[in-house]
């Protein structure tokens, strides 16, 4: 018996096994070269160094630092981030409170892609004065050092308190990855006291919440603070000063106890308008997180499938097309917020469009797709009629509202004149099947399964044994290719016998049986009361 999930079921599959951490395993390796960096000699020589880079600078011209190459900030950087072997791992990560490791591999194209957002964010938090040490191993040299911090796949990254690790769970943005380690080592909020500290704030963080208190003490504060804690994503900023707020947050148009989300987006702007609980909080963070239109990537996709809002609408398209229906779109973002959520798709990303694009049955899209998911109930929807602003919207407008109908995949209709066993597809399945005041046995397959090429000549068999028989076809259908509200297969093949007069609910027949067998289930099954049994094949 082959096995195959529901189509559905990939929706959440492809989202969760997009995350960046991908399965890979390695043959031991305990050699290392001698002086690798980490050691504590080097450690000291790493400071020593950079000590004279800061000193130089500030001996340069001041027109200088303008000049300074983006290759040697990257390289000032990457030396901040210490090099892990099979001889200094286990002392850095159990000499130190907090240690960050990134795992990565030479050979590894998203590796390649954090390198630098992870050295970035090594600057950032030395900056800061952050007690996290950031470290790195190549995973694919020192594959005992990184098996033993439990490092499976590229890149991976970790944070060590005290020696015991716990996963990263957040962005991949440098920003993103500061503020995740600072929430976990440090205070989850900043505080704010000066216009001059603010505008310092503003240059290094983009998205953010703002929280405005007479004095940072009471009930409500003390709520912020709870959010703030359970928050590993967004910087929280609080300040007693109402010039910092209103820098901070332009918009703000009361000197009272206030909330507000910062985004560099459309939506900029956002106040809090709830009670203030820790929960309601983290629900006002969780539906205005997101921009009005996520563009998803291969290293977003676990961050989308995280909205509360689960009814997602998807626009695939090409950047250009996308750019002339972008207004529309943000427009109708905020109309429906709270409901769906938007996302846009570069239809020209095979690897990102073509895993959603196939559970409609849109082999080679070259035009403007629009579709929607809903993750809860596991449905999908299409939107059938060309993509205007006005039927997108009705689209939206229905999906809102609960009344655009589930989308199941159908073949065209098959012409199945004269044929011995009926060719059904999505579209027919009603027709053919549930409606028909004829009894039908099914057979149900997919080209993958290993078992269908013998139950299909199997039924053939019986096909031709029965032709003749009153009141009974012999069907069959490709689930990989059509899908039906009242056809929930898990396994193939799967034989279902609809008896007239009992359509809802099918016989399922043993696939184990032998033809002879499975013939005298069927007249078993369908013989009138005191007839005879047709079962000698």
């Amino acid at each position: 018996m082959s096995i195959h999930p529901k189509p559905q079921f990939f929706i959440l599959l492809l989202l969760l096994t997009s995350l960046i951490i991908s399965a890979y395993s390695s043959s031991p390796d305990a050699d290392a070269e001698p002086n690798q960096p980490g050691s504590d000699e080097e450690s000291d020589d790493l400071e020593q160094l950079l000590a004279v880079d800061e000193q130089l600078q500030q001996d340069l011209p001041p027109h200088h630092h303008h000049q300074q190459s983006e290759a040697e900030t990257v390289s000032k950087a990457q030396r901040i981030v210490l090099e892990l072997s099979g001889d200094n791992a286990k002392r850095v990560i159990g000499g130190n409170e907090f240690v960050m490791v990134l795992g990565y591999a030479p050979w590894c194209a998203r590796s390649a892609d954090l390198m630098p957002k992870f050295s970035e964010a090594a600057t950032d938090l030395k900056e800061i004065g952050s007690p996290v040490v950031m470290a790195k191993v190549d995973g694919d040299r020192y594959s005992k050092a990184a098996s033993e911090m439990e490092i499976r796949g590229f890149p991976t990254l970790l944070l060590f308190v005290n020696g015991t690790s716990q996963p990263y769970t957040g962005g991949f943005s440098a920003e993103d990855i500061v503020i995740w380690v600072q929430k976990k080592t440090g205070s989850p909020i900043i505080t704010v006291n000066t216009v001059d500290e603010a505008q310092r704030f503003l240059n290094k963080y983009h998205t953010f919440v703002v929280g405005l208190f007479n004095k940072l003490e009471g009930s409500e504060y003390n709520e912020f603070v709870k959010a703030a804690k359970s928050d590993d994503e967004i910087q929280f900023v609080e300040t007693s000063d109402i010039d910092v707020a209103r820098l901070l947050f332009p918009e703000l148009k009361t000197s009272d106890v206030f909330i507000g989300m910062v985004k560099t987006e459309a939506e900029r702007y956002t106040t809090y308008d709830g009670l203030y609980k820790m929960e309601k909080i983290l629900e006002f963070l969780g539906k205005n997180k997101f921009p009005l239109i996520t563009k998803l990537s291969e290293s977003n996709t676990a961050w989308v499938y995280s909205s509360p809002v689960k009814l997602q609408v998807m626009i695939f398209a090409k950047a250009d097309d996308f750019q002339n229906m972008a207004q529309s779109l943000e427009d109708f973002a905020r109309r429906f917020k709270s409901k769906l959520m938007f996302i846009y798709i570069d239809i020209t990303n095979e690897n990102l469009a073509m895993p959603f694009l196939t559970l409609f049955g849109i082999e080679d899209a070259n035009k403007i797709v629009v579709a929607a998911f809903d993750n809860k109930l596991n449905s999908k929807y299409l939107l059938e009629s060309d993509p205007s602003q006005s039927n997108i919207e009705d689209f939206c407008s229905g999906l809102a509202d609960g009344t655009v109908p589930r989308y199941y995949r159908s073949e065209p209709v098959p012409d199945n004149k004269n044929a011995s066993i009926v060719t059904v597809v999505g579209k027919t399945f009603d027709e053919l099947v549930l409606n028909s005041q004829e009894n039908v046995l099914l057979e149900v397959h997919t080209p993958w399964c290993v078992n269908c090429e013998a139950m299909s000549k199997q039924v053939a068999k019986l096909a031709k044994h029965f032709k003749g028989f009153e009141n009974l076809v012999f069907a069959r259908i490709d689930a990989s290719t059509n899908e039906h509200a009242k056809l929930q297969v898990d396994d193939y093949p799967t034989i279902l016998l609809y008896k007239s007069g009992e359509k809802e609910k099918p016989l399922k027949l043993s696939t184990k049986l032998s033809a002879k067998d499975m013939a005298v289930s069927i007249n078993e099954e369908l013989k009138p009361r005191g007839g005879s049994v047709k079962d000698e094949l």
